[in-house]
């Protein structure tokens, strides 16, 4: 059977995964197997290991782009999976072996069944995982050669029906970004703390305002969500006053606008809760950042009438994901959408040691995309 042919594909890259940054095999695996798909053009090394593969049809047309990542992620896989990680320390958990399949999937539909008009460029992108991959595509400009008139993603959802389409306008995904906060003062022995610098009064007070920030409404427009996922101040040595402290975090809201707000809100803060401590250091460095999937109804309409035609179950989402995904900077730049796709109510959730992705999705994805691309020439 042909989805046996893929499935076995989709195992292959579960078994050798590799982290943001270094998904060299993964490319050359991908790109061996689109020679049997005949591209017109096949661009190596976009972005890092990213490949981005062109299917011509004529110069009328729109130009569509669609996205898989590639990489994937630093948890430690069981071995009861039969096609368990062969790299300790490194599995796919968020599914990007499978997001990887169905691109080379529908490369197999485009190549057996062409369409009559434009282009379609697939992008097999790396280091998703930690928010950069996006970015230094875009950096390349190698997109720019082209007239990108649409660009589509999509990401398996657990704990929603298998097949099931999930969509929206407006934001799908969160925007976030992570920081870190040193602070650094002096220490002092722990008898005369007042011939330090500590930097423990700041540290208590930027924690405790950042959590009054939150609000974890989704339905509101405001939504926010600081996450303290570290703190460390001095060290265990009780006859010393603690001189130095790190507080790291991660921050998430609907748009890209609301969380530079409380970014700008955050530096403020740690500037001022610093003056009040004489002599007291910050540096604060900004990590992985995501921008919002803003999702434009056009092609949001075009997800649902996919889903329609392909008789699979389409749920209107009423608000965002919490999760960050990069594909956000695109939908920035670009028109476009990206969409969930259900990998059953009992999957493991993502990033989890017990996840696999479903390979009954793999054709339900590639048709999904397939219906999107002949559809949107029609427009």
């Amino acid at each position: 059977m042909q989805e046996d042919t893929f499935y076995q594909i989709r195992r292959e890259l579960h078994q050798h995964p590799e982290l943001s940054g270094h998904e060299a095999r993964t490319a050359r695996f991908a790109e061996d197997k689109l020679q049997a798909f005949n591209p017109t053009k096949i661009i190596r090394h976009v972005g890092g290991h990213g490949l981005l593969v062109e299917y011509f049809f004529s110069e009328d047309g729109p130009t569509v782009l669609f996205r898989a990542d590639i990489d994937a992620v630093a948890v430690q896989e069981p071995d009861e999976i039969p096609h368990h990680s062969q790299t300790p320390g490194v599995a796919h958990k968020c599914g990007h072996d499978g997001h990887t399949t169905i691109l080379l999937r529908f490369a197999r539909m485009l190549s057996e069944h062409p369409l009559t008009k434009g282009r379609i460029l697939l992008l097999f992108q790396p280091a998703e995982e930690n928010g950069s991959g996006s970015k230094a595509v875009l950096d390349t400009k190698v997109l720019d050669y082209y007239q990108i008139d649409k660009t589509f993603a999509l990401h398996n959802i657990p704990g929603y029906p298998l097949h099931a389409v999930l969509c929206k306008e407006g934001s799908f995904t969160c925007a976030v970004v992570s920081v870190s906060i040193t602070l650094t003062g002096k220490t002092s022995h722990a008898a005369e703390p007042q011939k330090g610098i500590s930097p423990i009064p700041a540290m208590l007070t930027i924690v405790d305002e950042l959590s009054r920030w939150n609000n974890t409404d989704m339905q509101s427009d405001d939504y926010f969500l600081s996450t303290i996922v570290e703190i460390h101040v001095g060290e265990e040595a009780y006859g010393v006053s603690a001189g130095n402290g790190v507080i790291r975090a991660t921050l998430r809201a609907k748009t890209d606008k609301l969380l530079h707000q409380h970014a700008e809100q955050l530096k403020n803060l740690v500037a001022t809760e610093c003056e009040r401590t004489p002599g007291l250091q910050h540096e604060m460095e900004w990590l992985e950042p995501f921008s919002a999937n803003e999702n434009d109804p056009q092609s949001v309409s075009l997800v649902k009438s996919a889903a329609i035609r392909n008789n699979l179950p389409y749920l209107e989402l009423q608000t965002p994901f919490s999760w960050g995904e990069d594909f956000g900077l695109f939908t920035q730049q670009y028109k476009g959408a990206m969409f969930g796709l259900g990998s059953g109510e009992n999957c493991a959730p993502l990033h989890s040691p017990q996840y696999d992705f479903p390979d009954a999705v793999i054709e339900t994805g590639a048709t999904l995309f397939y219906t999107i691309a002949e559809e949107n020439q029609e427009l």
